[in-house]
């Protein structure tokens, strides 16, 4: 006798279905080519304003030889992880470079810039301690700060006298305390208020701690960040990057002291329990900070490019922020639609007049706030991006988004 198996699963047809009802579903769109201004995506040629690729690294020709030769060099794999057999020399020279780029003491590398908010926060803080966190932190920072069992004391966003009154109820409380922000907010585009942070943090002896995913190789001499930006060295206890954005290829890192660097090679969960970049990949950043010295135009021409954008997206009659919204002031510009379905009918009807820009919805972003977040890059031309000001103007009358 056979008996039909119940999917315990099935309850998740049940949930694609409401996303379907609201008009959030999506599918993935796959990319045909390489990551560049006008590429293919699904076999449809689109400019492409929706890749945190800011500054064109994805396909730069230097780094494209340094990933040729450290796999010729040293082969596709490092075969284990950092603390068994997977610490190559190139590993390390990646790690001392960007220590030297930075500023600071020591650096090191994670898997991602995920793994690399997560891993650090949830090492060395427990049940005892106190994080003070910005509401819209990005969404590794908010997982490292569960994973880590402290209690978290959320602060309204970029209110440095939100996040002191924060720090002053629980002052008096055993315990460490991290307040820590995003140097830049991924969906916003705004800056986080760094220096009245740090002297909240002075004032009451926590630990100061910036997610610069986004602000770096944006923000800062040649890309070094918001740190540099707002002259704040030496006032932030640990800096955590990304090599996956503006850098052009992938990993995480973060810098600090010595002793915390080494700190994280014993207790930090991903890096313990995952396996090195190929070596391939650590060539590849290393030679992107040499890009990022040696070649300054490319975020010069990333901010041209941007303040372009901006002003002419904000001609046509879109929200971009700074009404229901943060302001964006980077190359982050969102157009905020506020209902989920209407936002990703845009986002479809603009894919199918070539413009790639990509709907964001709940729970991504909170629930009313839904919006098609855009970034050009350094090396989008003017007449690309007018082209794409264009569908977006034409497409926003036709829906009613705009007059």
């Amino acid at each position: 006798m056979t008996t039909t198996r119940i999917d315990p699963l099935s309850f998740l047809s049940d949930e694609l279905a409401a996303l379907k009802q609201k008009g959030t579903y999506f599918k993935l769109r796959v990319l045909d080519d390489e990551q560049a201004p006008v590429c293919h995506f699904d076999g449809r040629k689109v400019i492409n304003l929706a890749s945190n690729n800011y500054l064109g690294l994805t396909t730069h020709p230097k780094l494209r030889e340094a990933a040729l030769a450290a796999t010729r060099k040293y082969g596709v794999g490092s075969g284990a992880v950092r603390t068994i057999a997977g610490t190559m020399k190139i590993h390390m020279e990646l790690e001392e470079k960007i220590a030297r780029f930075k500023g600071v003491e020591a650096c090191v590398v994670f898997q991602s810039g995920f793994t690399a908010n997560a891993g650090t926060v949830s090492s060395f803080l427990g049940p005892d301690d106190y994080i003070i966190s910005d509401e819209l932190n990005h969404a590794s920072i908010i997982d490292g700060c569960r994973l880590s069992r402290a209690k978290i004391l959320v602060f309204r966003h970029k209110d440095v006298t939100h996040a002191e009154e924060r720090l002053a109820s629980v002052a008096n409380l055993p315990g460490k305390k991290l307040l820590i922000t995003d140097g830049v907010f991924s969906m916003d585009g705004d800056i986080g208020p760094l220096p009245g942070l740090c002297a909240a943090a002075e004032k009451y002896g926590a630990i100061m701690m910036v997610d610069d995913a986004h602000s770096s190789g944006v923000l800062g001499r040649n890309g070094r960040g918001t740190i540099d930006h707002f002259g704040v060295h030496g006032r932030v206890d640990i800096q955590v990057g990304t090599l996956s954005k503006a850098i052009g290829a992938l990993g995480g890192y973060v810098c600090g002291t010595r002793d915390f660097i080494e700190y994280l090679y014993h207790r930090a969960r991903p890096f313990l329990f995952s396996t090195s970049h190929p070596p391939s990949v650590a060539a590849t950043c290393i030679a992107a900070f040499d890009v990022l010295e040696d070649e300054p135009e490319l975020i010069e021409r990333l901010w041209t490019n941007t303040h372009f954008f901006k002003k002419e997206l904000g001609l046509l009659g879109f929200n971009v922020g700074g009404v229901t919204t943060p302001a964006s002031e980077t190359p982050i510009t969102p157009i905020i639609i506020g209902d989920g379905r209407a936002t990703m009918d845009f986002s479809k009807a603009i894919f199918e007049q070539g413009v790639m820009g990509t709907g964001i919805a709940f729970p991504t972003v909170p629930e009313g706030k839904a919006r098609v977040r855009t970034i050009v890059t350094a090396t989008h031309t003017e007449s690309e991006l007018t082209q794409a000001l264009e569908v977006l103007g034409k497409v926003g009358k036709q829906m009613g988004l705009i007059a």
